[in-house]
């Protein structure tokens, strides 16, 4: 029997994101004549929107963009800053613990975690404001339509959203996310029921007042976020809370324009975030891996898991002693990732050696992502965040401000240290694959200390084993950011009981697509294929 004939027309460009009234946005605004950039930042506030745990104007992110006009490629890093009254040790004496799976913080009070003082410097939106300024195509406020649409016509709740509105993580050490929602009049009346539950599956979820701040963002520009009408008024809240932000600190907030950390696997070339971004992680997993025949160790077979978990362990292990904001602490890129500390690396993974690797730490799970290609082969990957929702919604301005205190370790003298100005590492990977100078694929995902994980695995899965970009997303994961193996339930038990025999501590999770969310697409030869992590709500969208 013969395959159907194909009745859709092939894409001339492409969006994916994990929502489906964001990747609406973007392919209406590719549809509209938009480029790539245009549509992944029509994308992005409509997810602010719809998504609200996960990002919005109030967070932090960073984008990657390839232009085929000018040959440019650059990563704008919009990672947030300390407040500039913070102090090294201004909360080593209200210390407790790590958070159990290294996602943070524990503090007495949680002061790191919810109110005005876990509120870091915003970054995403001047990097939008910039990106647009330098590569958008479509008028500034048209940008807004969809978002705007949204918030005032209203949404509904998603399984994913509601998954998020009801995350109980306290035997981790971090705070409800009920409580995050409930912690201001404004989203409790946004995002809980009458009874002080979250909003359900199905509930509607008006925003009037975000709409009004998205209107003014869109007449006045990003800057009014960071100097006009709407800085006064989280200056204004943070005041009348005792919150460190400042004008100062929003003011003198400066995106940074950078060239992609770049490194070769198998012929071609990853431009991946440098740090404090998470690029470095997933390059050095990539420089030890390729010294193995991955293909001949069977995909997601016990040796495989082996070989690849040790190479994540030693990437996770260097990330933590070695990087930070390079600002304040200079990383050792070129040992790193040179050819003999991979080879290194490699022999001791050979020799059956296992890294003793108790913790990763790394952001929160609250992050959104999205990729993009348009007709003119423009390709945008972007990551961005509200780390751990601080809870605090301006009063009338409908959006939730960051938490991304919770990153910072509040101990002196570590890598991840609090010091006014200062970034943390930050997981975001937005990562495009070049062949021959040209790009080949894009992905980026949300998911934490996952996410490098989550990334190498879709990057292996399309360049070692040949798979689509939907096939690659969807496969079975694994993760090693401690000494225990986590497993997708999907990964045969038979495996589990080998890699336990080689002496491994497993955990199963119960999860069928666990460890981050990754969204990409690939572009060989000029055909363009995405894929959506099944887990998130989203797809993807061709536009012809």
């Amino acid at each position: 029997m013969s395959r159907p004939a194909r009745r859709l027309p092939a894409a001339r460009s492409m969006i994916t994101a994990p929502q489906p009234e964001a990747v609406e946005a973007g392919a209406d605004m590719l549809r509209a004549g938009g480029n790539a950039l245009d549509a992944a930042l029509a994308c992005a506030f409509t997810q602010g929107v719809v998504d609200p745990l996960m990002s919005g104007v109030g967070g932090l992110g960073s984008l990657q963009i390839y232009d085929p006009k000018t040959g440019a490629n650059l990563v704008l890093d919009g990672l947030s800053t300390c407040p500039g009254s913070s102090t090294p040790g201004m909360w080593a004496h209200l210390f407790e613990r790590e958070c159990a799976d290294g996602y943070g913080f524990v503090l007495k009070g949680g002061v790191n975690e919810l109110g005005h003082a876990s509120v870091t410097t915003p970054g995403i939106l001047r990097v939008f404001g910039l990106a647009h300024g330098r590569f958008g195509r479509k008028p500034w406020e048209q940008l807004f339509e969809s978002a705007i649409a949204a918030a005032e016509e209203g949404w509904i709740v998603r399984a994913h959203v509601y998954t998020m509105f009801s995350l109980d993580e306290a035997w981790l050490g971090r705070l409800p996310y009920r409580t995050k929602l409930a912690f201001t009049p404004d989203g409790a009346r946004l995002y809980l029921r009458p009874d002080g539950t979250p909003k359900r599956v199905g509930d509607a979820v008006r925003n009037p007042e975000l709409a009004g701040t998205l209107r003014g963002i869109a007449r006045d520009g990003a800057e009014s976020f960071y100097t006009g009408a709407i800085a006064r008024r989280i200056v204004a809240d943070m005041e009348a809370h005792a919150g460190p932000l400042t004008h100062d600190d929003l003011k003198n907030f400066k995106p940074r324009a950078e060239e992609p950390l770049k490194v070769a696997y198998r012929g071609r070339v990853l431009a991946l975030p440098p740090p404090p971004a998470g690029g470095i992680v997933v390059a050095e997993m990539l420089r030890i891996l390729e010294h193995f025949d991955l293909v001949s160790l069977g995909h997601n077979g016990a040796e495989y898991i082996r070989v690849v978990a040790e190479a994540m362990k030693i990437a996770g292990r260097d990330k933590e002693s070695h990087i930070g904001d390079p600002d304040f602490q200079a990383a050792p890129l070129d040992r790193l990732l040179s050819d003999d500390y991979a080879a290194q690396c490699a022999a001791g993974i050979r020799r059956g050696d296992k890294v003793d690797f108790a913790r990763m730490t790394g952001d929160a799970k609250g992050t959104t992502t999205v990729s993009c290609v348009d007709a003119d082969g423009m390709v945008v990957s972007l990551t961005h965040t509200l780390g751990t929702p601080s809870g605090v919604i301006v009063p009338g301005t409908g959006f939730m401000l960051n938490g991304a205190m919770n990153w910072y370790d509040p101990r002196p003298g570590r890598a991840g240290s609090i010091a006014p100005g200062k970034r943390r590492f930050s997981s975001l990977t937005p990562t495009i694959v070049f062949e021959g100078g040209k790009p080949v694929a894009t992905v980026a995902s949300p998911g934490g200390a996952w996410i490098g994980v989550a990334i190498l695995q879709v990057i292996l899965n399309v360049f070692d084993w040949g798979m689509t970009m939907q096939e690659a997303v969807q496969a079975p994961r694994f993760s090693a950011t401690t000494n225990t193996i986590d497993i997708g339930n999907r990964i045969p038990r038979r495996v589990e009981r080998e890699l336990q025999a080689m002496g491994y501590a497993v955990k199963r999770w119960p999860a069928t697509f666990p460890f981050a969310a990754p969204h990409g697409i690939t572009m060989f030869d000029g055909i363009l294929e995405g894929g959506a992590d099944p887990q998130r709500d989203g797809y993807v969208a061709g536009v012809a």
